[in-house]
């Protein structure tokens, strides 16, 4: 062997025979199956450093499960629709479909160099009409079975991006993508029936217990069920009924006023007819549209004049206003206001100067002299001020009032979501076309499936505002399906989440040209298995994607409901950033840190270093992969983005971890070669009589084999790393000769087949020299429960002198091992912050103490 490892002469040479042997193809064989899963990128025509980590652990499940005997699917695609290729080619005069497939040939490059274990005869590009026919069909089969339907609604508008957003991807009142304050329009959209399925994605959420909590309780949060009663309020004129959802009927003695939102058919209706509350409307539709947006806006309303009756006491009338607090989408789209237990009501009327009557009494409160000022009560307590409902706790209350509004049907009980059926339309060119026709004598019809798919025109100009397929000269141009007429095609495109809620179906069939996909295929590899991608798409993708695994199962396609079985969402790359003496943000590649400090590398003067956040091209906080590559190799960038933090948690990037990681594959390198010349031959059966140290040893190496083991299987890949080096430092530190030298072959070769899934170009050279033949083919190193002998000790992890966690340590680890375990604790890294702690002290076998 040589005394350094190339790492750029190997890893190009074993990429190009992986490449070459479709080393990763799926076998579809008897084994048993796993399915892993990242989710695919945009073509944006760079990867990232968040593309690095969360490619990497998937990655490294995907060889390991290869290695445990699993005939493994890892596959590869791109999300290739959307907006920012249709802005690309307004700004440079460029065609998408020309950007788009440019930037995946350079990202395909890029990703290839990570050595990832991709199969890459799956590859799929959600733009090009190979895959998007299939979702045309699906579409169609949704409109036949009921679960896509057309209508006029108030939805959101993107001003930047011209286009409908779903509910979901409004954030804090503004779009998504572009940052927009969203406005509200009425528009025809197309829908599909997610609330169909509201009750069954809320209750199965219990069963995926291999999901984190927090994504499971964002997804439960927007689902959102409530239970109360609709109650209908009628105008004192008797022309007008208004209903109102509340889960608090128990407090309808405390009504104030009714709120109408801005969309709300009778505050339309009333606009029609009065230009002041026209005016009000238009302001409350070009404000934010999200829950916090409410919260922190002034609370304004519009008095319409109106009054209602009170459903209890025909005596009683509420003057009726529109409110730029209501939301159409939520309940009814009107709201009956109890100040005194909701502060939005209440911050409402006090700046109308409307009624406070509290009507919930907080326990150990005397009701003689209990009253909300400025601050709501809104606990639980007993009912007073509410004629039949005094003296009942709330939930006896809740009950009792609903009997008495079914009683004298000005209400029922009823079970509403904040979840509404997802707007999938939207108002662009690069997307895919949604397969119906407009015909003047038949109405919307779908278009036949064999004149599938509808393609996209190649010839489209942007040169005017809004759509540029409403404005193209002869695509729209049609006939009918039906009755042969002339007809106009639809011109709105599906949201871009349409193609991405049922990919990970495409990959495993992705190369059938009659079918989305096999049946009895996605019967079998179905669910996947472990889908790992980010926090942010918990319910913007997810809830789509578990929707329309329901949508296809029930019109046929597969039997299959849960398409991800196992989820796990990686933490962000963070860099520190860096600004100029004039505030200026300075590219990282730009800075150097020398004997005068941070400074610029032209320039030498001192620049200020910022807080470390997620890397972004807007704040210059990146580091470019491919740089990475070049000077360390891709085996040192996938080992560090799996060893210095927990996998769930951010990530801070700095060069010193980079070069750290760098040395310890040239350190296993020199392990192996220093070590060859005396090892015995492959294959020697272990000796008779080995020494103390070589049994330990041994004994050492089966714990660790168990432990890597283990810590991947929870994706714990920093624990799993922390083992590794612990075993590696056994094995150097042994020292063993003559027939005990059989023990360190023993352990250099577990050490490698473990290591081979996180560095896998290493790892194979290694095998090479030390075994001979494919690393890719042998199995992964089993334990002997035997030799393990007394399991583990604990030991206690002390940082700045409080106890923090406990590691489980075998009987002779020394106190390095045990300071590389307990660094790699959850808690441990935690507080340190990404700093490096400034002493540690460990007992073998009793105690790591760390001071932070």
């Amino acid at each position: 062997m040589e005394e350094r490892y190339n790492f750029l002469n190997a890893e190009f040479r074993l990429q190009k025979k992986w490449e070459d042997t479709n080393a990763f193809a799926v076998e579809n064989s008897d084994k048993p199956k796993y399915y892993v899963l990242e989710m695919f990128p945009y073509p944006s025509g760079r990867i990232h450093m968040g593309h690095v980590r969360n490619y990497t652990m998937g990655d490294v499940v995907a060889r390991y499960k290869r290695l445990k005997g699993f005939d493994v699917m890892h596959p590869m695609g791109w999300d290739s629709f959307g907006l920012p290729a249709e802005n690309a080619a307004i700004e440079n005069n460029v065609h998408p479909a020309k950007w788009t497939r440019d930037n995946i040939a350079s990202m395909r490059g890029q990703l290839k160099k990570l050595g990832l274990s991709i199969d890459w005869t799956r590859e799929i590009s959600t733009c090009e009409p190979e895959y998007y026919k299939h979702e045309q069909k699906m579409f169609l089969d949704f409109l036949a079975n009921g679960l896509a339907y057309r209508r006029e609604a108030v939805v959101n508008w993107d001003p930047v991006d011209n286009t409908v957003l779903a509910n979901e991807q409004v954030v804090g009142g503004k779009g998504w993508r572009t940052g927009a304050t969203v406005e509200r329009r009425r528009l025809s959209q197309w829908f599909l029936k997610i609330t169909d399925f509201a009750d069954d994605l809320l209750e199965s959420l219990q069963a995926l217990d291999r999901w984190p909590d927090k994504v499971r309780t964002m997804q439960e949060n927007w689902i959102n069920k409530s239970t109360g009663a609709t109650v209908k309020f009628t105008t004192m004129d008797k022309a007008e009924e208004i209903s109102v959802f509340t889960t608090r009927p128990d407090t309808l003695f405390g009504a104030s006023f009714i709120g109408l939102s801005a969309g709300h058919f009778l505050a339309e209706k009333l606009a029609l007819k009065d230009a002041a509350c026209a005016d009000f409307i238009a302001e409350c539709n070009a404000m934010g549209t999200s829950e916090a947006d409410m919260e922190q806006a002034e609370k304004k309303g519009y008095d319409t004049g109106l009054r209602v009756t009170h459903p209890f006491d025909s005596t009683i009338s509420l003057p009726v206003y529109v409110a730029n607090f209501v939301l159409m989408e939520y309940g009814t789209g009107a709201v009956f206001a109890c100040p005194a237990h909701d502060q939005r009501d209440l911050d409402f009327a006090r700046k109308y100067d409307l009624p406070v009557q509290t009507v919930v009494l907080p326990k150990g409160e005397d009701a003689t002299t209990f009253s909300v000022e400025n601050e709501a009560y809104t606990g639980t307590g007993t009912l007073f001020n509410s004629d039949f409902l005094t003296g009942l706790d709330v939930e006896t209350a809740k009950a009792k009032a609903i009997e008495i509004l079914e009683k004298n049907k000005s209400g029922k009980a009823e079970t509403t979501y904040r979840l509404r059926d997802w707007g999938v339309s939207r108002q662009r060119y690069w997307g895919c076309p949604i397969p119906v026709v407009h015909c003047d004598d038949c109405g919307t019809v779908p278009v036949k499936d064999a004149d599938l798919p509808v393609k996209l025109p190649d010839d489209v100009s942007f040169d005017k505002p809004g759509n540029p397929l409403d404005h193209h000269p002869t695509w729209k141009h049609t006939s009918c399906p039906t009755c042969d007429k002339d007809a106009v095609r639809e011109t709105d495109t599906f949201d871009t989440f349409f193609e991405s809620s049922w990919y990970y179906t495409r990959f495993i069939d992705a190369l059938n040209e009659d079918k989305a996909f096999d049946k009895d295929m996605v019967n079998k590899w179905l669910p996947v298995d472990q889908y790992i991608g980010g926090i942010e798409h918990a319910v913007l993708h997810l809830l789509y994607a578990r929707f329309f695994n329901r949508a296809l199962a029930k019109c046929g396609y597969h039997n299959n409901e849960e398409p991800f079985k196992g989820l796990f969402t990686q933490g962000m790359v963070c860099h520190e950033t860096y600004q100029d003496k004039d505030g200026a943000w300075v590219n990282t590649a730009d800075i150097e840190k020398n004997e005068k400090g941070t400074v610029h590398k032209d320039t030498g003067e001192a620049v200020v270093v910022g807080r470390s956040i997620k890397m972004s091209k807007s704040k210059k906080n990146v580091v470019d992969p491919e740089d990475i590559i070049a000077t360390y190799g891709a085996d040192t960038a996938r080992l560090f983005m799996i060893s210095d933090s927990p996998p769930e948690r951010d990530l801070e990037w700095t060069e010193s971890g980079v070069e750290g990681c760098w040395r310890y594959t040239q350190r296993v390198w020199r392990l192996v070669a220093e070590s060859l010349p005396s090892l015995p031959a492959q294959g020697t059966t272990q000796p008779n009589t080995l020494s103390d140290k070589a049994l330990k040893l041994i004994t050492e190496t089966h714990h660790t084999i168990r432990g890597v083991s283990d810590d991947i299987e929870d994706l714990g890949f920093n624990r799993a790393v922390a083992k590794l080096r612990s075993l590696t430092n056994a094995i150097h530190d042994a020292k063993l000769e003559g027939d005990d030298t059989w023990a360190v072959r023993f352990a250099l070769e577990s050490l490698t087949l473990m290591l081979s899934p996180i560095t896998p170009h290493l790892s194979e050279e290694i095998w090479t020299q030390l075994v001979g033949g494919d690393i890719c083919s042998v199995r992964y190193p089993t334990h002997n429960e035997e030799l393990l002998g007394v399991d583990t000790v604990s030991v206690g992890v002390q940082v700045n002198g409080k106890l923090r966690g406990q590691i489980g340590v075998s009987p002779t680890a020394t106190a390095d091992e045990m300071t590389a375990l307990a660094l790699a604790l959850d808690k441990v890294q935690s507080i340190l912050n990404g700093n490096e702690p400034k002493k540690i002290i460990a007992i073998a076998g009793k105690i790591v103490n760390i001071v932070a």
